[in-house]
């Protein structure tokens, strides 16, 4: 039996479909809008592994290229590894359904997205979350409650919900936050440099919907869910509890409160090795192995209340600070001589080294989307080695944390840049012609918490140092939050231990005009109004701090670009000469660039950009070009390549498919008996143009090129007579035709 649940978000129905597809997953459910529709399955492994100390959860999203009657363009014609994208919805629906599955639940749980239609009107990131927390909620897997999720534009001074794909190109927001029927959980985003206020509102308005959304799923589950499965829970042993509970008194405190983070790690780790060797002791190998879970537990439960202790009793922070100080800042650039551009960003003990380099548009990076294959002229990728963090560890490709963190950071500068990276025809600052792939990298070198953030400082320090002319700096701050009860505390620029043990993540990018990327993850249901102001409030406090220091160091971009990046120049032609620049089969095209050493890339409104190492090589390309492209002017010389001999005279290629015709008694000073005495086929030769017909047929004279270039004198004299004409005419005659003859001069005699 079909069963179906739907609920109208602004102008669109999400309907929530059960019971047709995928009826042996433990929930499953099919989630459309207009055309788009996505399948999400949530299975669970029912046997709890008994050496898993940490809970299992995998998500899942993938992209089915029928979905818009495509076939994948890779080798195999088949869905491979998953895109960027796909990482970046699986990380988007993973994230508020974590913090909703009950403590102690350590089964291997598995949600998996599958989008089988796209109209490419409807986005289906959104939808996938909403799927998921359906098929959550519905399955027999302990899920606490349900969430829901929309996507938030803000289009000429209105919110709109779930605006179209289309739309989203004129919003100054792209807002898509989840949450529950009481409060947001995650939030995630990129603005064109909005206000906090407008912030605050978008995220009210969405939650609002949010509730209905919720409202669906939950009457989904009262007519089709499945009884839930019960948790087990670990074996307690109330005197080894209240032991390790007396060994930790006033020890914790002293170990977690120290400045530095290693030593902090240290102590903690050797409190916790002390009391595991006084517990052997006293109640035996046997019996503390048995109850090793619930004591590991029951240590980091004490290491977390003590710290919340600190700072909700306090306000005092294991390093020091106050709610609201940010760690000392260091910044360094240009420390790199050969990258085009470098920044060294320090905060505390988070550490980015962050380089820009800057490439030609055969640089750029090809997306392979359910759109359609699109390209982007600015991309950031981020790094973190386990030794940044004094761990050993595989080196290996990216994993999704990395690729999340790359693209917060590459969306954090999206608003700053020159150019729309995605749409190279549209120029955001026509003042600014910049025409370059910019690649940004960002390799953490020292880690603890932000470290995103510092990429988002050392990014824009760094574009800077390589002289791209973006408009302002951009800086990222992380904010915290404990909460017991309806006490809060919201702390700036958290450590690596106060994300672990906090309830919040919230961490805000922007200019001094206003936000410009952002993203939010909480451990907790969810966060409530007046915290997320707190935490705004803070945040722009803080960022302007750090903008303070960045432009300090460096205020605007540099004036020229490194001497070891390509120089890129720009000439405008007219777009029905490209087809002459290009020439049949891009023979012309090729030939300029392997004449000069460059490479021509032209757009089809007549841009083209030339990339050379020197000026000189630009400038002799340019010239070229504009040869080309130029009308051909009577009495101008110009350099061609003979491409044809006849008896007559010889065909010169001028520029592009324009030929002119030296006659042969316009070779030489001195009468020709054989032109290939003068002349060969591919031989470059220096032309006159001295007669362009009523026909359009261009006359052409090397002597006088050479008379005009000082080959030779201008009323040459040598041991040789003055030649005359093959058919007896004077040299001076301006009569350069015989009157009879076909349309290249052939004469009938």
């Amino acid at each position: 039996m079909i069963d179906k649940i739907s609920v109208v978000i602004g102008s669109k129905e999400i309907i929530f479909e059960t019971g047709r597809i995928a009826k042996q997953a433990h929930g499953s459910v099919l989630c459309q809008c207009g055309g788009t529709m996505v399948l999400s399955t949530a299975c669970f492994d029912p046997n709890q592994k008994p050496e898993v100390d940490f809970f299992p959860l995998t998500v899942d999203y993938r992209e089915k290229f029928y979905s818009v009657g495509q076939i994948p363009g890779n080798f195999y014609r088949r869905e491979a590894k998953p895109s960027e994208r796909e990482i970046l919805v699986s990380r988007l629906t993973d994230r508020p359904i974590r913090p909703l599955f009950p403590k102690g639940f350590k089964n291997e749980v598995q949600v998996c997205q599958t989008v089988l239609s796209a109209d490419n009107v409807h986005d289906p990131d959104v939808l996938s979350i909403n799927a998921a927390s359906a098929s959550l909620h519905i399955s027999p897997i302990p899920f606490l409650e349900p969430i829901g999720a929309v996507r938030v534009g803000y289009i000429d001074g209105n919110f709109v919900v779930n605006p179209e794909i289309s739309q989203m190109k004129n919003s100054l927001l792209d807002l898509v936050l989840a949450g529950t029927k009481e409060a947001i959980c995650m939030v995630e985003g990129v603005a064109k440099e909005v206000s906090e206020q407008v912030m605050l509102t978008a995220l009210e308005f969405g939650h609002e919907w949010i509730k209905k959304i919720v409202e669906a799923i939950e009457s989904l589950r009262e007519k089709y869910g499945k009884e839930k499965v019960k948790i087990e829970e670990s074996p307690i042993d109330p005197e080894i509890g209240e032991e390790v509970k007396n060994r930790l008194s006033g020890k914790v405190e002293e170990a977690l409160f120290q400045p530095a983070k290693q030593v902090r790690r240290n102590a903690i780790s050797k409190l916790k090795e002390d009391l595991l060797t006084y517990l052997r002791e006293k109640f035996g190998e046997d019996r503390v192995e048995k109850a090793k879970e619930y004591i590991e537990d029951t240590f980091e439960e004490a290491v977390k209340r003590t710290l919340r202790e600190k700072v909700i009793n306090e306000n005092k922070r294991v390093d020091g600070r106050s709610l609201t100080d940010i760690r000392p800042i260091e910044i360094e650039i240009g420390i790199l001589p050969r990258a085009h551009g470098s920044a060294l960003f320090t905060r505390g003990e988070t550490q980015a080294l962050v380089t820009t380099t800057l490439g030609t548009s055969q640089d750029e990076q090809k997306l392979d989307e359910l759109t359609g294959d699109a390209f982007s002229r600015f991309f950031l990728h981020y790094n973190f080695p386990p030794w940044s963090v004094g761990e050993v560890g595989k080196l290996g490709a990216p994993g999704r944390r990395e690729v999340g963190h790359g693209k917060l950071a590459e969306r954090a500068l999206l608003s700053v840049l020159p150019f729309d990276p995605y749409d190279p025809m549209l120029v955001l600052d026509p003042t600014v012609c910049f025409p370059y792939v910019i690649r940004v990298v960002s390799d953490i070198t020292e880690s603890n918490g932000s470290s995103s953030m510092a990429t988002v400082c050392g990014g824009s320090l760094s574009l800077m140092d390589a002289g791209v002319p973006i408009k302002s700096h951009v800086a990222g701050i992380a904010m915290g939050l404990v909460k017991e009860g309806d006490e809060y505390r919201v702390l700036t620029d958290i450590l690596g231990d106060e994300d672990h043990l906090g309830d919040m993540d919230f961490k805000v990018c922007g200019t001094r005009m206003g936000i410009t990327a952002f993203q939010m993850d909480t451990k907790i249901k969810g966060v409530p109004r007046e915290v997320m102001e707190k935490a705004l409030e803070q945040a722009k406090e803080a960022r302007m701090i750090i903008l303070d220091k960045m432009e300090s160091v460096i205020a605007k971009p540099r004036p020229e670009i490194s001497p070891y990046a390509p120089r890129i120049f720009t000439i405008k032609i007219d777009p029905d000469k490209i087809r002459e620049v290009i020439g049949p089969g891009g023979k012309v095209i090729r030939e300029i660039q392997l004449k000069t050493n460059t490479e021509i890339t032209i757009q089809t409104d007549g841009t083209v950009l030339i990339a050379a190492d020197d000026k000189d090589s630009a400038d002799k390309a340019i010239e070229m070009i504009e040869n080309i492209t130029a009308d051909v002017e009577v009495g101008k010389i110009y350099h061609g390549k003979v491409t044809r001999i006849m008896n007559f005279g010889a065909i010169v290629n001028l520029m592009g498919n324009r030929e002119g015709m030296i006659h042969i008694s316009e070779l030489a000073p001195h009468r020709v008996r054989d032109i290939n005495e003068e002349v060969k086929v591919g031989d470059e030769v220096d032309v006159k143009v001295i007669e362009i017909d009523k026909l359009g047929r261009i006359n052409l004279s090397k002597v006088q090129a050479d008379i005009e270039l000082g080959r030779i004198p201008s009323n040459p004299k040598s041991n040789k007579p003055q030649s005359t004409r093959f058919d007896g005419r004077s040299r001076g005659s301006d009569d350069r035709h015989p009157p009879k003859g076909d349309s290249h001069g052939r004469s009938y005699r």
